[in-house]
């Protein structure tokens, strides 16, 4: 029989028998790991022993253990004690979703490669952009990560405001955005991508909170325009990807409008708060952003990677990237809202709009608001704790799930206590009952949690400070 091997890789029957194996074996690991029992949010081991054994499992493993090696390999993010990084638990309906675009695989190039998404992703934008505060006239798209996204909303910034066609005629102008010194690293990045080069990137201090010293921003403003370079756009963080804290948007958009510059809002960790009855109040002002990211994989529970990109303006979602390709796209005087090659970076991209309407369709935008808000709650939960023991010290008061603090000890220096404090993180991470990060902040190291699980409890966060405690207490009777 002609072509048998990829008659048995493609068998229905076989996908079935797979299909209820490994939704068995899923459902088993989330129970296990919501539960929150003894089991290691992570079994750390170190790079070039991880590449041995799947190198080895290449050539002698088990068949039948290779997705039980994957998921005993990987960090368990819907484990209560994994308190880490800004990557959210998925909800299971949103991750099947996710199985359905894999499998249809719809590339969504053009329409006819991607109906019911592109359809389903404009109302899904159409919603968010509601939800910001944004008209009839605003629309968005949906997109691979915030990093990408944080780059096309730049280039739609550059395009917008820029009198040269920088795009298509390029440039030996000296453009520059501004941004807070605690941005995230992939602003920096998107502005080096576009040739603006280090000085095009202007940091504004911090305040001691951490957030925008929005009072120097006239100041900053006017020296870039001294040295000959033309400020297009500032970027607010909602929130810090470091910190948690909020920048002050307000203000930001009123700066850029007063200079007839873009505004845009990094929103991909805390945009979501816009859902939140509670917590929205940390956007204020994020209605007069010219364009907002935020993503879906953070704090809107889907899997990665999926990002919206929302424009207050809707024709700068269809202007960025105008070029012309034939074979694929078809000219037209009207708004071809369905043709997301010609609006988006990517060419193909994955049906990601699945994901949210599924959850949207199924428990309504209110699941959203009992998220955000329960995990903002709990940071500001652990944050008194904190405060409450003088063997801790926290490093700024949260406004959203991320809290950043350090053990303390008045008979250690700075140095010594970084030292101690960042042993002490890597200690956990070996034993893996927790995961949790750090960071650097002015010079002091500290122990960084983003509660992302909205099942960690209160004892959960009081048993990290007692284990923190005894790794302290054991590093220094071994130094």
């Amino acid at each position: 029989m002609k072509h048998k091997l990829l008659q048995s890789v493609y068998s229905s029957e076989k996908f079935r028998k797979h299909g209820h194996e490994l939704i068995d074996k899923l459902a088993d690991h989330l129970e296990t790991a919501l539960s929150g029992n003894p089991e290691r949010v992570i079994r750390w081991n170190l790079p070039d022993d991880e590449y041995v054994f799947w190198k080895g499992f290449l050539e002698n493993g088990d068949t039948t253990q290779l997705f039980p090696e994957i998921v005993k390999h990987t960090t368990h993010v819907h484990n209560p004690k994994y308190i880490g990084h800004q990557v959210c638990p998925p909800a299971p309906l949103a991750s099947l979703a996710g199985l359905i675009g894999a499998l249809l695989n719809n590339g969504m190039a053009v329409y006819e490669m991607g109906m019911a998404p592109s359809a389903i992703e404009r109302i899904i934008t159409e919603f968010i952009c509601a939800k910001l505060g944004y008209d009839r006239n605003s629309r968005g798209y949906l997109t691979s990560g915030g990093t990408l996204a944080n780059l096309t909303a730049l280039l739609s910034a550059r395009k917008a405001i820029v009198e040269n066609d920088v795009w298509n005629e390029g440039s030996s102008q000296d453009l520059g955005i501004m941004v807070c010194e605690e941005a995230h690293y992939c602003i920096d990045r998107a502005a080096k991508i576009m040739g603006l080069g280090e000085k095009g990137i202007i940091k504004i201090p911090a305040e001691k909170g951490f957030n925008m010293n929005v009072s120097l921003l006239e100041e900053y403003y006017q020296q870039a325009a001294h040295k000959g370079i033309e400020v297009f756009a500032i970027v607010g963080g909602a929130p810090s990807t470091a910190t948690g804290i909020y920048d002050n948007l307000g203000a930001i958009g009123a700066f850029a409008k007063k200079q007839n510059i873009w505004f845009h809002v990094d929103g991909a960790h805390g945009g979501a708060s816009i859902f939140s009855a509670k917590y929205k109040h940390t956007v204020s002002g994020i209605d007069q952003a010219d364009s907002v990211v935020i993503d879906g994989h953070k704090m809107m529970m889907m899997p990665t990677i999926t990002t919206a990109l929302l424009f207050k303006d809707g024709n700068h979602s269809h202007a960025t990237f105008s070029q012309k390709a034939d074979y694929l796209l078809v000219h037209s005087e009207e708004e071809d809202w369905y043709n997301m090659a010609k609006r988006t970076f990517e060419c193909t991209k994955t049906m990601m709009s699945i994901q949210w309407y599924t959850l949207l369709k199924t428990y309504g935008e209110g699941v959203f608001n009992e998220y955000v808000t329960t995990l903002f709650d709990l940071g500001h939960e652990f944050a008194k704790v904190i405060q409450n023991d003088p063997q801790f010290e926290l490093a700024v008061k949260p406004m959203s799930n991320i809290a950043c603090f350090r053990f303390v000890d008045d008979s250690l220096n700075n140095s010594e206590l970084n030292h101690l404090n960042e042993n002490i993180r890597q200690q956990i991470l070996e034993e893996g009952e927790f995961y949790i990060v750090q960071t650097k902040l002015r010079g002091v190291h500290y122990l960084r949690t983003t509660i992302m699980n909205p099942f960690t409890t209160s004892a959960h966060l009081r048993r990290l400070l007692e284990k923190v405690k005894d790794l302290a207490k054991s590093t220094k009777t071994t130094t």
